[in-house]
């Protein structure tokens, strides 16, 4: 398989297949983000009452806290696993040993989610001190899960780099979150349905579509093992370390990658903040059911859908840098209006215009950060760059979020926050000097 220079045609097919790696991954992230939290919270007085799960009544902080485990784990593991993968070969590739090793355990831990929780009994909701074994078991699967995921994502994320030329990786990169907001549009409406019947019921469906994606991406999607973009073979197997791998980046380039990492940092700040709070958001200021307040962000899920493939052809005619910076401004001012007004119509508007802006930014910094790389064989390193700074970006926002919310009890700071994070990453846009697409040689 070999580039064409901008005569070059992307393989819809392969792209699509490699998407359904990414689908499996929202869909049980999706289901995640929603629902752990009320899990985590449901029982304390100042949560809402209602919620249709018992639980073990945190406060927000700890909540928030509890749901930066997973980015903890990735910012060790995914930057070390990218290093790893791109050095390595076995008889199924370098990508698939870690999502064949990984995947099964992720989806089993994630399945026992729901179970532990249904085992609560309705007189112990919020006496997280009188749960015991309980609490340890919930904290057992969520760790496990948490563990795995972070474990195969990275190998997931950089078949499509691999196999896509560089002034197609932002086309293909719409290609991939089409398909993983799909999925999680999906388990979205779906799991909302299951939820009112059994909490379980969606964590055993996205367990199910996780498993099928899993299996449709080893069975077709085939790993040369000579990269067909790379212009050089990597013929080093050193020691794994991802500061050197970063220190051997050319110093003009290393300061545009800083640049770049510090705009991701910014942006993931804002939005996983929201993305953690959304429902909780729902529940305490829209006075909505938190399988509601999941299908009203919904929303924005269905219009990054619609935009993730035309947000690709845009940033190649305009660049993605003001691509990017143009998201970032657009998602703000909306979030801004969303915080003035709390009303469910105008959240809802600010929420979908808000996804058109958030495809514009996330479709076009992944391929921006691999395509500041020197050579193509170090792709699964600078994907690990990338989620250095949006796992550290995960860590800060909950956090930073839940002290907010906890220190002035008020939910609605969930959408203002954002808004400065955001403005900061659109001038730090300003210092990137690399990334935009280049051509690939034949």
């Amino acid at each position: 398989m070999h580039a064409q220079g901008s005569r070059s045609k992307l393989d819809y097919g392969k792209t699509l297949i490699i998407g359904f790696g990414f689908f499996g991954i929202s869909v049980m992230w999706k289901l995640y983000n929603d629902y752990v939290p009320i899990f985590l919270q449901a029982g304390n007085p100042a949560f809402e009452t209602g919620t249709r799960a018992a639980g073990f009544g945190f406060g927000a902080a700890l909540t928030g806290f509890i749901m930066t485990l997973d980015n903890i784990a990735g910012l060790f593991l995914l930057p070390l696993i990218g290093v790893w993968s791109d050095r390595v070969w076995t008889r199924l590739g370098r990508r698939k040993p870690f999502i064949v090793a990984l995947a099964p355990i992720s989806i089993a831990a994630f399945v026992m989610i729901p179970f532990v929780v249904r085992g609560i009994p309705e007189t112990l909701s919020g006496e997280a001190a009188q749960l015991g074994s309980t609490l340890a078991l919930f904290m057992i699967a969520v760790g496990i899960f948490l563990l795995a995921m972070a474990g195969f994502r990275t190998p997931v994320i950089s078949l499509m780099p691999d196999l896509t030329p560089s002034n197609l990786r932002s086309q293909a990169n719409g290609i991939i979150n089409l398909m993983g907001g799909l999925g999680g549009v999906i388990i979205t409406l779906v799991g909302a349905f299951l939820y009112s019947i059994d909490i379980a019921l969606p964590f055993i469906i996205a367990g199910v579509l996780m498993a099928l994606a899993v299996v449709v991406l080893v069975i077709l999607v085939r790993e040369p093992r000579q990269l067909p973009y790379a212009p050089e073979a990597r013929e080093e197997h050193g020691r794994l370390n991802v500061r050197a791998s970063f220190l051997a980046v050319p110093e003009k380039a290393r300061r545009s990658l800083l640049f770049l990492m510090l705009a991701i940092f910014l942006w993931f700040v804002g939005y996983n903040a929201i993305e953690t709070f959304f429902t909780s958001y729902g529940v305490n200021v829209l006075g909505i059911q938190e399988n509601e307040a999941s299908l009203l962000s919904s929303v924005s899920y269905i219009t990054f859908i619609l935009f993730a493939v035309p947000s690709g052809f845009i940033a190649a005619r305009i660049g993605r840098r003001t691509t990017i910076t143009a998201g970032l401004l657009i998602f703000a001012v909306l979030l801004l209006v969303g915080y003035l007004v709390p009303n469910i119509f105008v959240i809802g508007g600010a929420l979908a215009f808000g996804g058109l802006a958030w495809a514009l930014v996330n479709i076009n910094s992944l391929p921006m950060v691999v395509d500041s790389a020197v050579s193509d064989v170090t792709i699964g390193t600078y994907i690990g760059f990338y989620y250095l700074a949006s796992q550290l970006a995960a860590i800060t926002g909950p956090v930073l979020n839940g002290i907010v919310i906890e220190r002035t009890g008020n939910f609605g700071l969930v959408l203002l926050v954002p808004v400065i994070f955001f403005v900061l990453a659109a001038l730090a846009m300003r210092g990137v000097t690399r990334g935009e697409a280049r051509e690939s040689s034949a």
